[in-house]
């Protein structure tokens, strides 16, 4: 294992055990902040097509934030398939289901094909950086899907996520702007 890939392991490590001392009360209240940062910004307010996703329970919590955009805006969710992901249109919670292998919430339907009609994307790390480096859980997931659109990309995190300098290779896709609680 290169120093890299060491530096990254020991930093999601220390995140979970900092997010495992988080309650729950206190991600939402912290979550609410941070999207009434990305409200307030004006590239989210010309947006008419975004990407985010449907939030796992150790992650800025976003579910309340896809239905109530989702009236104004098109909203687009990732979809786990196979080592890669889809996009599918977000149209109500109740075409929503888990996905086996990770237990993610995702939404049913065709998947979204024209990905650089997408304005802005909101998108999950375990850890950013004051430069805008996002380090994920490690597929790789996002940073295809990110290498694939135009969209704003903003990162969203915690405060305690957001470091100094993380470490990054040449896959790792920076983000536009970071918001934290």
């Amino acid at each position: 294992m290169n120093s890299v890939t060491e530096e990254k392991k020991r930093i999601r490590k220390r995140i979970k055990l900092l997010k495992a001392s988080l309650s729950n009360e206190k991600r939402i209240n912290d979550s609410l902040l941070i999207f009434s940062k990305v409200e307030k910004d004006p590239k989210f307010i010309n947006a008419k097509k975004v990407l985010l996703y449907w939030s796992m329970d150790d992650e800025v919590y976003t579910p309340d934030f896809v239905q109530k955009i989702s009236s104004e805006k098109d909203v687009f969710l990732p979809v786990i398939n196979g080592d890669s992901l889809v996009l599918r249109r977000f149209s109500s919670i109740d075409n929503m289901r888990t996905e086996p292998r990770f237990g993610i919430y995702e939404p049913q339907g065709d998947d979204y094909l024209v990905w650089n009609d997408i304005d802005y994307a909101i998108i999950p790390g375990v850890a950013f950086d004051i430069k805008n480096n996002r380090l994920g859980r490690g597929k790789g997931f996002y940073d295809r899907i990110l290498n694939s659109i135009r969209a704003f990309k903003v990162g969203v995190c915690f405060e305690f996520q957001l470091f100094d300098k993380i470490p990054v290779e040449p896959t790792d896709v920076p983000m536009d702007v970071v918001f934290t609680s």
